[in-house]
């Protein structure tokens, strides 16, 4: 997959989650009565706008956010009765909360759509080659996908488990021999294998076909939801294990390792570009959740806070205190984006 193919699904995924977080906030702010006056998807300066029933809708320069504004969101904006400042603790969680919720309702989805539409992945009995990994003996003998292993040195082979055991037991330098069908054609195929580091085996660098077991939707909305919730206890395990000082900044990834990530996930096929993007939802909404200012989890503290006191914190303050927060996480952008292209070069 070239770059350019690359960048347009790593802008068109960042957008999708953008898209449906934000809408949630919109939504849920439209719901409860509160006037909206902007509904935008990326930052910095406009590319598009379109104003529609009192509230434009617009697209900017930079794709790495997105953003719903409210009356009585900002300092100096708090003459609206039915603005955000002026409405109830309750209310307020409910707008900040809906943006990640969506973002888990989409991994949901996305999941659902994946057990039913195309299945759970299973390995194939056959020896049906899936994928030849790139700079291995298998591409360089001219092996292929869809290629069906006939024989492996004279030896017919039947199963997936046979072939896999021609390979092993080929003594290291030593070839072996294929004669595999390519379509309506048969071939004769000569690699050489490999010690594979990992198992300290031979190997060639192929992968088995898999076959698609289609669920019924009932079924398939149990497996989404069990995925979703597995997904969601895995990453807040990480970000513990990042909190206590386990790992670091340095393993995080910003939107050059996402790209590079989202274009492997595209290589191996539509299934894992759609489990990776429903992973990218999950981490979004949590991410979105955390106490940071600036983020959906502060304005919930915030109205906890409101609550509590009975009395919602000055304006002033509290638009500072997201002022700090947003200029935290533009740092931490810079940093990581700088960790990410570090790591590119380095390979």
């Amino acid at each position: 997959m070239n770059t350019g193919t690359t960048i347009l699904i790593t802008l068109l995924i960042i957008a999708v989650l953008i898209l449906v977080h934000e809408w949630g906030h919109f939504i849920t702010a439209r719901k409860i009565g509160i006037p909206v006056w902007e509904f935008s998807i990326g930052f910095g300066p406009k590319v598009y706008g379109r104003k529609k029933d009192g509230v434009e809708y617009s697209l900017r320069l930079i794709p790495l956010g997105g953003y719903v504004r409210m009356a009585g969101e900002e300092p100096g904006d708090d003459n609206d009765p039915e603005g955000f400042n002026n409405r109830t603790p309750l209310e307020k969680i409910a707008v900040a909360f809906s943006g990640p919720f969506m973002n888990f309702v989409l991994a949901l989805l996305i999941f659902v759509y994946i057990y039913s539409v195309v299945g759970i992945p299973q390995v194939s009995d056959q020896p049906l080659i899936g994928q030849v990994v790139a700079n291995t003996p298998a591409e360089q003998g001219g092996l292929q996908a869809n290629d069906l292993v006939l024989k492996a040195n004279n030896e017919d082979i039947k199963t997936w488990e046979e072939f896999t055991v021609a390979i092993s037991s080929t003594p290291e330098g030593q070839p072996l021999n294929l004669k595999v069908k390519r379509n309506e054609q048969v071939l004769n195929l000569s690699i050489t294998p490999v010690k594979n580091e990992t198992t300290d085996k031979p190997s060639i660098g192929v992968m088995s076909a898999l076959t698609y077991d289609k669920q019924g939707i009932i079924n398939a909305i149990k497996i989404g939801f069990q995925q979703t919730y597995e997904l969601t206890v895995l990453l807040l395990s990480s970000l513990g294990i990042l909190i206590s000082g386990g790992a670091s900044v340095n393993d995080l990834a910003g939107p050059v390792g996402i790209y590079k990530l989202i274009g492997e996930a595209a290589q191996a096929g539509m299934v894992l570009l759609l489990s990776f993007t429903a992973f990218l939802s999950i981490n979004l909404g949590i991410l979105n959740l955390l106490p940071i200012p600036a983020l959906d989890g502060s304005r919930i503290v915030f109205a906890l806070v409101e609550a509590i006191r009975k009395k919602p914190l000055e304006p002033e303050k509290e638009g500072f205190i997201h002022w700090l927060g947003f200029l935290f996480l533009i740092m931490l952008m810079v940093l990581v984006t700088y960790n990410d292209i570090v790591r590119l070069i380095k390979g």
